[in-house]
């Protein structure tokens, strides 16, 4: 992480044109600050995918209400060698695959099947349990390819937890994507707003989720919710976020937490970097309710998850 001049910064903001949030003026206060940097774990699950792991490990058991950020891949699936996630369980919670990369092919226990590809988008509300897999697509498995997209786990309210599941499939093409007037800030809307765009997916926890690329030098002033718990992972390239009386520069590979003080997330693209900055910027109101998990199991007592083991064991889950 490198430092910058604050001032310079706040200085450029406000000169900024097309900025995202031009009805707030732009100063120190209303600018959320960078609370901590954590660096993604490399693992494997699954039949061996490599994945980037932001949360949960020994820093980060859970960020209110999401349970867990994984970045699969990038990684190349040779011919014939198939690398996914068999029949595996859920309840409790929801899950978020977006795809930059491949194809998988979704099957469940309760007779759904479907395939996203490269911008699509799947949040599955696993809710009273489910039982799926998620597997390269036949013919990409067959020809090889690059993999890489991201999973993100939503926690579900008490109230929620034992909802008949759902799915709701986003092919990209559907996805909200809007551009600044001067064409070097490019968002997809996944979940929330920005811009003048709002996502046509139906969250249940209100949750913003946002796929920002820009241009080298390039700024962002998006708007956040004051009650929002909110984070950034950077995908491609290098970012500058205020960190206290500085800014840092933050790399691919990094999560960044902010704090609650402020009501909007400023980010600047280096400007002397050879590819855009691209990063995820995720936010959501947080449930404040107990949490108790085990693997794909998140309930809010011990004695509920004895319950879903119990059930999976004896066929009656999903």
């Amino acid at each position: 992480m490198s430092k910058v001049n604050n001032q310079k910064i706040i200085k450029d903001m406000e000169q900024q044109a097309g900025t995202l949030d031009s009805e707030n003026s732009v100063n120190n206060k209303s600018i959320r600050s960078v609370l901590q940097i954590v660096k993604s774990e490399t693992t494997q699950d699954g039949e061996g995918v490599t994945l980037n792991r932001s949360f949960p490990n020994n820093y980060i058991s859970e960020f209110d209400p999401f349970l867990l950020l994984d970045e699969i891949g990038p990684m190349h699936i040779k011919p014939g060698k198939q690398k996914g996630f068999p029949n595996h369980p859920h309840r409790g919670f929801e899950t978020v695959t977006y795809l930059l990369e491949g194809k998988f092919e979704h099957r469940d226990s309760q007779g759904h099947a479907g395939t996203i590809s490269a911008g699509d988008v799947q949040w599955m509300t696993a809710g009273s349990g489910v039982i799926h897999s998620e597997m390269p697509e036949k013919e990409f498995s067959k020809n090889g390819g690059k993999l890489h997209g991201f999973q993100l786990w939503v926690n579900l309210p008490k109230s929620n937890k034992m909802m008949k599941p759902r799915y709701q499939e986003i092919p990209h093409l559907k996805i909200p994507t809007e551009t600044t007037k001067d064409g070097n800030v490019i968002v997809k809307i996944i979940a929330g707003e920005s811009l003048d765009g709002k996502a046509v997916i139906d969250t249940i926890t209100p949750i913003m989720y946002l796929h920002f690329k820009l241009e080298p030098g390039a700024t962002i002033i998006q708007s956040i919710p004051k009650e929002y718990n909110v984070f950034a992972y950077i995908i491609k390239g290098k970012g500058v976020f205020e960190q206290g009386n500085n800014n840092s520069i933050v790399e691919r590979g990094n999560l960044v937490i902010f704090d609650r003080d402020g009501k909007s997330v400023y980010v600047q693209a280096v400007k002397d970097s050879k590819v855009p900055l691209e990063l995820l910027l995720i936010g959501g109101v947080p449930l404040r309710e107990p949490i108790a998990r085990y693997g794909p199991f998140v309930m809010n007592t011990q004695q509920e998850i004895y319950q879903a083991i119990e059930d999976y064991r004896n066929g009656k889950l999903g």
